[in-house]
């Protein structure tokens, strides 16, 4: 085989793994940073704003619970005897940690059938998308990070018959979404020129 050949296959086989940015932003805990670090999550949050009507302090809050900004995050693995593994716990993948069916339904009703659930883009557009349902199923509006957060955990039938009331696990991190896209929108609002 030729030199050339051999670089262009190892050239198409680093290509094949690179997969985007995996790494999360450094700094969780202030927004600011981490859109001056990811200057392509501040143009994906934006991007939703505008088309959804989601503010960003409430899409980054709920990535931040879903998967602290790691693009290919999946749910723990099930095991068997404690020893066993026995696959996910969940089809929930990526930024956005949607599941299989309904970033089926997503991509269906969008017509992004190229969507990627490791693509921040997509996962901001998907939630744009969801946080929308909520709205016209629930009532939740696109500001209320904690309703949009149960919402989004128990699914929107899930929602309605009311299954977060007696899980006060979820009732507290729903509570910390919606403080840390309180604490996110006032760290933006400082930060305009950022992003």
């Amino acid at each position: 085989m030729s030199r050339f050949l051999i670089a262009l296959m190892v050239v198409l086989f680093v290509a094949s793994c690179g997969g985007g940015d995996k790494k999360p932003p450094r700094n969780l805990e202030n927004a600011c940073s981490i859109l001056k670090e990811k200057k392509h999550f501040a143009k994906a949050f934006k991007k939703t704003q505008r088309k959804w009507g989601v503010p960003v302090s409430v899409q980054m809050a709920v990535l931040y619970q879903e998967s602290k900004f790691i693009s290919n995050a999946r749910t723990p693995h099930k095991y068997v005897l404690g020893v066993l593994p026995m696959g996910r716990q969940s089809s929930a993948y990526g930024y956005a940690q949607a599941l299989d069916g309904t970033w089926d339904q997503y991509k269906k009703e969008t017509r992004n059938r190229g969507a990627k659930r490791d693509d921040i883009r997509d996962a901001t557009d998907f939630m744009g998308w969801y946080f929308n349902k909520s709205r016209e199923k629930n009532g939740i509006a696109l500001s209320d990070a904690r309703g949009q957060y149960l919402n989004y955990h128990e699914g929107h039938t899930g929602y309605a018959r009311g299954t977060y009331r007696n899980k006060t696990w979820l009732l507290n991190v729903a509570n910390d979404v919606n403080a840390r896209a309180a604490r996110y929108g006032e760290q933006l609002r400082r930060c305009t020129r950022v992003w």
